[in-house]
């Protein structure tokens, strides 16, 4: 795994490393984090964050990701509906079991063609086909279930899917603290950064003991500095 390098910036990389953090963690703005980091004595300016986000973020999501444990089997798939800047787009999402977001994808459509692109995404990232799939009654999830050739037992039913429905407030809340996306690029890659720092950081807090709780943020935290290049 390549290291990520920091040549070049200005500051050093325990303060990009923070502000990304700040950013993709919490429901903060760039102006917000501009001032979290004055009041430390660090004048960085919120466009410098936002360089540092989109060019470190990605990175770090990458280097997230092979970290995690492989995916439970059983598969949640949903759409929820997202704007640009006045333009009715899709964001497909899908996670397991477990509440681990597995994939996001932005698509202009709610049809067949985009649940088959969200499918073989997954299908070519966790390296396994689901033994199930639950997902609402959308058509278009069927027949891609058919044209894949997957055997998953699929259920269609509203109140089965009630676990990613729940996921998606996290985003909701996101979404709108942004104040909608520009873009359907700047979109995809937030919310693929957003995705892999709130699966690290998720501890299912309230079905878990206190002392499990900072057990596991503790863990989290380990993988965090790893991912960025921290040693030990």
């Amino acid at each position: 795994m390549n290291e990520i390098s920091y040549r070049y910036c200005d500051f050093s990389p325990a303060v990009i490393q923070h502000a990304v953090w700040l950013y993709c963690r919490f429901t903060l703005s760039f102006r917000n984090i501009e001032e979290l980091l004055a009041e430390r004595g660090i004048e960085a300016s919120y466009e410098t964050i936002r360089r540092w986000v989109a060019r470190f973020g990605p990175q770090i999501a990458r280097r997230l990701l092979r970290s995690r444990p492989r995916a439970h089997p059983h598969w949640h798939l949903d759409e929820m509906f997202v704007s640009f800047g006045g333009k009715r787009m899709y964001l497909w999402r899908a996670v397991d079991q477990n509440g681990e977001v597995l994939d996001v994808l932005v698509q202009p459509k709610r049809d067949k063609r985009a649940a088959l692109k969200l499918m073989r995404r997954l299908l070519k990232r966790q390296e396994f086909a689901p033994s199930t799939l639950v997902t609402d009654k959308l058509r278009a999830y069927t027949a891609a279930v058919h044209e894949l050739g997957l055997k998953a037992h699929q259920h269609q039913a509203k109140w089965k899917n009630n676990l990613i429905e729940s996921a998606h407030v996290p985003v909701r809340i996101r979404v709108r603290k942004m104040q909608r996306f520009r873009s359907i690029g700047s979109a995809q890659r937030f919310l693929s950064i957003h995705a892999a720092i709130y699966n690290t950081f998720n501890t299912h807090r309230h079905l878990i003991s206190a002392t499990e709780h900072r057990k596991r943020r503790d863990e989290a935290f380990c993988r965090w500095r790893e991912a960025v290049g921290i040693s030990a």
